[in-house]
């Protein structure tokens, strides 16, 4: 069964969420590599970015001096970010058949601004949402979940800390209990894989989850 939200009628739409140091970036250039080996056409974007004005946006949003930046600010420059990478390349690549690879997307909002912060009601950010992506949802949420203490480890070993890193270990417990309530609630579309295991094990977990979907497409 095809999603409701999918656009075209070959290309899929799959989203890598997660906390801090769950391996979203590596895994999924490592699966977009193995897609590109089985002449799959694929694309890899991330968020926020993804697009030249994207890109710009993302620069504003982790600059660490941008310390006076409101809640508020933060999400729309997020939407505003995510409708321009929703139309410039998501549509039109899912369009033409390609599988789209996303890290990160609207679920980050709801875990992020959302669970995490707790100022604003999931409604109110599910409608902003809506309004930047015009209702497209993934066929495909990968969970790349992991503890929230070795996460933050992994994080920071790897350097290139920004803004949104800079939080206490509370905040990313509540980031990480809202997306693991968010794949309970969406089962369907959502996939948990736990990242607390050697790389090459979460890898070939995921290939055998996309592998399944993209041939039950």
């Amino acid at each position: 069964m095809k999603h409701q939200n999918r656009v075209g009628t070959e290309g899929m739409f799959i989203t890598f969420e997660g906390s801090e140091g769950g391996g979203k970036t590596s895994q999924l250039a490592a699966l977009a590599n193995y897609l590109r080996q089985q002449g799959i056409p694929v694309v890899a974007t991330r968020e926020p970015g993804g697009t030249p004005i994207g890109d710009q946006i993302r620069t504003v949003i982790l600059n660490l001096e941008n310390t006076a930046m409101q809640p508020r600010t933060e999400i729309l420059l997020l939407q505003a970010s995510r409708a321009q990478l929703v139309e410039q390349l998501i549509r039109p690549r899912l369009a033409a058949g390609e599988v789209v690879l996303c890290d990160r997307y609207a679920d980050s909002s709801l875990a992020y601004q959302g669970y995490g912060y707790q100022q604003f009601p999931l409604e109110e950010l599910k409608a902003l949402i809506g309004f930047a992506t015009g209702g497209l949802k993934p066929d495909l949420t990968l969970l790349l979940d992991v503890d929230v203490e070795e996460g933050l480890r992994r994080r920071a070993q790897g350097g290139g800390w920004n803004r949104l890193d800079a939080y206490d270990q509370a905040f990313y417990q509540r980031v990480r209990q809202g997306y693991l309530e968010m794949a309970q609630a969406e089962p369907g579309r959502w996939v948990v894989i736990d990242t607390g295991r050697p790389f090459e094990l979460v890898q070939a977990e995921i290939r055998g989850v996309v592998f399944e979907r993209l041939l039950n497409r």
